[in-house]
């Protein structure tokens, strides 16, 4: 059985680019400053205010993979590092290079890909007219799509649901939350300052780390918490 980890870094739109009418929607229920502060920062996380400048893959079985990430006004040669293959493109390119990718693997691996990843994705790829390859969105329960964020939480039965940063360091796993070797910190919120610097590759490494740790993360899981095998009948045409 072929199997893929899959990750996404997103940006929100600016604020101030929206239509009066959008803006006005948006910030219907902020009724502090504070809370419309946040609503402004939460943009990338919403496909209908947000966008997707990286996307990275990785076989967890030869750990061999791939980010495609967006550099607008500007065009880098493909390389590669330690197994993962760089390429950009506009957000419609990697997200065109994502579907063919990922319709030759049986299983799907995240971490709360199913709650933000494979939503985003599904929705970016219809604004960009793109149809999609595969259901990102399988019955949770039939092994076609891993997401560990629900296996770690045993479906919610575990009340709170902690972050890939927090697992990462429970099972001494390198964090890509962790500094980098200048000793810089990069998280998610941000990922859309080092877009507006056009850190563009910053960006790609830190989404290579993502994958990375989720793989490895699903090797523990597998390994040690994991009870039975997957039913090989359930998987991909389910």
């Amino acid at each position: 059985m072929s199997r893929v980890v899959f990750d996404i870094e997103t940006v929100g739109a600016d604020f101030d680019s929206l239509e009066p009418s959008t803006q006005e929607y948006l910030l219907k229920w902020a009724e502090t400053e504070e809370e419309k502060t946040q609503v402004k920062e939460s943009l990338a996380f919403y496909p209908l205010t947000g966008e997707i400048v990286a996307i990275g893959m990785l076989n967890p079985d030869s750990n061999k993979g791939a980010v495609y990430f967006q550099t607008p006004g500007d065009l880098l040669l493909p390389f590669e590092e330690e197994g993962i293959r760089f390429e950009c493109g506009t957000e419609k390119e990697i997200l065109e290079k994502f579907w063919n990718a990922i319709k030759t693997y049986d299983q799907f691996v995240t971490f709360n890909g199913r709650t933000f990843d494979c939503p985003f994705i599904m929705i970016r790829s219809a604004v960009n007219k793109i149809k999609p390859a595969r259901d990102l969105m399988p019955n949770r329960y039939n092994g076609a799509h891993i997401d560990l964020m629900d296996q770690l939480s045993f479906y919610g039965a575990s009340k709170r649901r902690f972050s890939l940063d927090m697992w990462c360091k429970t099972f001494g796993i390198k964090s890509p939350k962790a500094a980098n070797e200048s000793g810089e910190k990069i998280t998610g919120s941000e990922v859309k300052d080092l877009f507006k610097s056009k850190r563009y590759v910053d960006i790609a490494r830190y989404c290579a780390g993502d994958i990375k740790a989720t793989s490895e993360l699903f090797s523990v899981w597998e390994n040690y918490i994991k009870v039975g095998p997957a039913n090989p009948k359930s998987l991909y045409n389910s």
